[in-house]
């Protein structure tokens, strides 16, 4: 169902092979509605792999569509993020080649959160797999994915600067 609020976010491209450049482009392109010619520099973490970000607009549907027009290779590191709006919460996908895609509902602050349904789950699976409470709630919020992440979002000095929209 299409709506008629907008909303602003970013793509993070951490690691991609160089050969799916031009495939990535006309991916994201299509799902944007517009070319998109991006800035790839190298990434120093992956040997033979580049790195880019894009700023997008758009109406919140257009976040899941990213997500899985990315998804359709399974080779690369990304994120997207998409900013609150209004009737829609932000919204922040992960996806590794080992762990596979995290979507992290994200608050007005840039806060995570967890979804009253996904607690109790998590609270069920730390007693029936003799987990702790901790180690299950750290999934459920993202931390292998931010620990496998985390070297790959460390800034190059290629990189552009990125500019928040809006802070407070």
């Amino acid at each position: 169902m299409a709506t008629s609020a907008t909303t602003r976010g970013v793509i993070f491209i951490h690691s991609t092979p160089r050969a799916l450049c031009a495939h990535l482009e006309w991916a994201i392109g299509n799902v944007l509605g517009s070319q998109v010619n991006l800035e790839w520099v190298d990434q120093p973490v992956v040997n033979q792999a580049v790195r880019s970000e894009l700023s997008w607009a758009g109406a919140p549907e257009v976040t899941e569509r990213l997500v899985s027009a990315l998804r359709a290779f399974p080779h690369i590191r990304f994120e997207v993020t998409q900013e609150p709006c209004q009737g829609f919460d932000g919204q922040r996908y992960v996806c590794t080649p080992s762990l596979g895609i995290l979507r992290t509902p994200m608050g007005v602050y840039g806060q995570a959160y967890v979804e009253e349904d996904k607690a109790r789950s998590a609270v069920n699976t730390a007693v029936a797999e003799g987990k702790s409470l901790t180690e299950v709630l750290d999934e459920l919020l993202g931390g292998p994915w931010d620990r496998e992440l985390e070297p790959f979002r460390n800034a190059s000095e290629a990189m552009s600067v990125r500019w928040l929209h809006q802070v407070g």
